[in-house]
């Protein structure tokens, strides 16, 4: 585990228990929060001796702290105190920033224990991943037909360059596999060369070496599907022997879940020298651009030359990976674009108007009322963001057309939601204050419209405002209006 994924719980747990004190009476709230802080630092000692963390430990400390809510609702319960609202929190902006950044922190919470998620933010990032290109014959009717043989692979992996600089192979067969706690059955497997991983750039989990073939006896690696349901997610399978046909591998690792985006459903690779791969059997070639290669190819697919045999000219086409599948954040951009597009047909953007006294609202007022929207919108940007990944790649499968086509709606919902309530809660908040106006009255009936004035009266616990929304807009009233109460109000609201 990365130190910064590490100080990202810290950050988390301390929080959980800060929030879990303000639940326990207000005579016995600092000794209960040292206490719990106390039993974190015990517990992180007897789970992390050496300073070394794992995911499955910060999250046994994650849930330990969330045992504090238990305590303090029990604490509640026990010498009669019910659970009511904070009276500094009531509509005040801190409060609804607050719940904006818990639920961030939530969100964010899953994101990282969620595989698919990790996985795809990290090959996202991986600039060696988006060098990788298929390469196929250009008569194949799809990218998922094998068309390379292992001899046109050796003549390009014996040859130099301008365009590659390094080059993989894997074929896909059906072998019976017999291992121990187990009957014999038949596994999907990929015969690749040893190289395959690295050149994508995709890091084995359980790993401790690299993977790569050793003698008569090469390696396997298995897929997180058959790990989980054969060797029911063994730590320790690493080294365990296998017979897979007619020959023993040894395990050298797993794959992570969703991070092969070329073939589905192969339960194990069988990493192999090249010299080592059967002839005559069609395959998958991968190559690696180059510099000047990626220079070249501006476009996701391109046509190019080689010869075959005897001197026969090929036509191939090179596909890149990265055409399968949007990066994440490509795809929550143009989700959040269209959210943008669509609000006004959803929700009105207007701020309301002001009345005859508006001098009152200075430019700092003005200043904080609009950074306090936009640290909401920032904060339902982020929390869309995370949520949309939790949706997409909790349960679909990493790259499909449905985790892709999930995102994307998934982004434009939420963002939308988010954004339709952001502007009707900064409609509601006074703009001196920001505080939500309570106290809604009703004003003359509606046959007074034309004739008078009709709708909702609300008015700010500060005494700073009152909002008029009318019940039927009219050609001299169409929007709510703030109306600046003066001085002689102050003594309604001294208390």
């Amino acid at each position: 585990m990365t130190s910064l994924r590490r100080s990202a719980f810290k950050a988390l747990q301390l929080p959980i228990l800060a929030c879990a004190s303000l639940l326990v009476p207000s005579d016995r709230r600092r000794d209960w929060s040292l206490e719990w802080r106390a039993e974190l630092w015990h517990v992180r000692q007897a789970c992390v001796p050496a300073g070394e963390a794992s995911w499955q430990i910060e999250c046994d400390v994650t849930c330990f702290c969330l045992g504090a809510f238990q305590d303090a609702l029990f604490l509640r319960w026990q010498f009669g105190e019910g659970l009511k609202p904070l009276k500094p929190l009531r509509g005040a902006p801190t409060k609804c920033l607050l719940f904006l950044f818990a639920a961030l922190a939530f969100l964010y919470f899953i994101s990282i224990l969620t595989p698919g998620v990790r996985t795809a933010c990290r090959l996202a990032g991986n600039h060696a991943y988006q060098r990788v290109v298929l390469i196929r014959n250009a008569d194949a009717r799809s990218d998922a037909t094998a068309t390379i043989s292992p001899r046109q692979f050796r003549n390009w992996a014996a040859g130099k360059s301008k365009y590659f600089d390094g080059f993989a192979f894997y074929e896909i067969a059906q072998r019976p596999v017999d291992f121990e706690s187990s009957h014999a059955r038949s596994w999907q497997v990929a015969y690749a060369t040893s190289n395959l991983f690295s050149l994508l750039g995709v890091p084995l989990s359980l790993a401790t070496q690299s993977a790569s073939a050793s003698g008569n006896r090469g390696d396997v690696v298995l897929s997180e599907r058959i790990w989980r349901k054969e060797f029911k997610a063994d730590p320790d399978i690493v080294g365990t022997l296998l017979h897979i046909g007619q020959r023993e591998f040894r395990i050298a690792g797993v794959a992570p879940k969703g991070s092969w985006r070329l073939q589905d459903k192969v339960d194990a690779w069988l990493l192999e020298p090249s010299f080592a791969l059967q002839p005559g059997h069609q395959g998958y070639l991968l190559a690696h651009l180059s510099s000047a290669g990626e220079a070249e190819m501006w476009a996701p697919r391109a046509l190019i030359k080689a010869y075959g045999p005897h001197g026969s000219e090929l036509d191939l086409v090179c596909v890149s990976l990265d055409e399968k599948a949007p990066p994440p954040w490509a795809i929550f951009v143009f989700g959040v674009l269209l959210a943008v597009l669509a609000l006004p047909a959803t929700a009105s953007v207007s701020m309301s108007e002001y009345g005859l006294i508006s001098h009152k609202l200075t430019w700092p007022k003005k200043v904080r009322r609009w950074s306090f929207l936009a640290a909401k919108i920032a904060l339902i940007l982020i929390t869309a963001y995370f949520a949309s990944l939790d949706l997409a790649y909790a349960f679909a499968t990493l790259f499909s057309p449905a985790s892709v086509y999930l995102h994307l709606g998934s982004s434009f919902v939420i963002f939308l939601a988010g954004l339709s309530w952001a502007c009707r809660d900064q409609r509601q908040r006074c703009p001196v204050c920001l505080r939500r106006v309570t106290h809604p009255a009703q004003v003359g009936a509606a046959s007074q419209s034309f004739l008078g004035w009709s709708g909702t009266e609300l008015i700010c616990g500060g005494g700073h405002t009152i909002l008029h929304i009318p019940a039927l807009p009219t050609s001299w009233f169409s929007a709510q209006r703030w109306l600046f109460l003066d001085g002689s109000w102050d003594f309604l609201f001294a208390g």
